[in-house]
């Protein structure tokens, strides 16, 4: 028997992103957003209200990064989302996040999070929804594996479970994906 919870915002998945982007000043600043993922081949979307300090640095700027939140830094990544750049201008020191510069797009590499996706912003709906174009994704050595692709055990990628406000670590292989499902042909 199943158990009906009615419209919800739910789904299983929802990605911990750390969207990051520069105000007029060249000052970094950053936010969690659970609303997201993959738009379109090459591009990344994410949902921002339009109040947010850094929706305002995305749009000024026309770039920004989504990093990767991770086990290591679950404190420092629900700051980020719980503190408003708004009210507190040294959000990002206050999280213990430092950045560098993109090598591709006007935008900050937060350099504790080992994975980014460097973007150009493509277009800011109305409704909130942000669409950039990937133009790289950058990787820290510590989470590639002996192939030299991302590792999802290394990675240690956290995920936001909305029924119990809690974050959940993934990374356990269970199949092979394109190849698994061939049985049954």
């Amino acid at each position: 028997m199943r158990k009906n919870f009615g419209p919800l915002s739910d789904v299983y998945p929802m990605p911990v992103f750390i969207v990051a982007a520069y105000d007029g000043n060249g000052k970094a600043n950053c936010m969690n957003a659970a609303w997201g993922g993959i738009y379109e081949h090459n591009q990344i979307m994410v949902c921002l209200s339009h109040g947010h300090k850094t929706t305002k640095n995305i749009k000024e700027s026309k770039a920004f990064t989504v990093s990767i939140a991770d086990a290591k830094h679950i404190v420092e990544a629900d700051y980020v989302g719980v503190e408003s750049g708004n009210n507190e201008p040294d959000k990002m020191k206050k999280a213990g996040f430092t950045t560098v510069k993109s090598e591709f797009v006007n935008a900050p590499v937060i350099n504790e999070l080992p994975m980014t996706v460097e973007c150009d912003l493509l277009k800011f709906n109305e409704d909130g929804i942000c669409i950039g174009k990937i133009i790289n994704i950058s990787a820290d050595e510590s989470v590639l594996g002996d192939d030299g692709l991302v590792d999802p055990e290394k990675l240690e990628a956290i995920t936001f479970d909305p029924y119990h406000n809690a974050y959940l670590k993934l990374g356990e292989k269970v199949g092979n994906a394109f190849s698994d499902g061939k049985r049954l042909k």
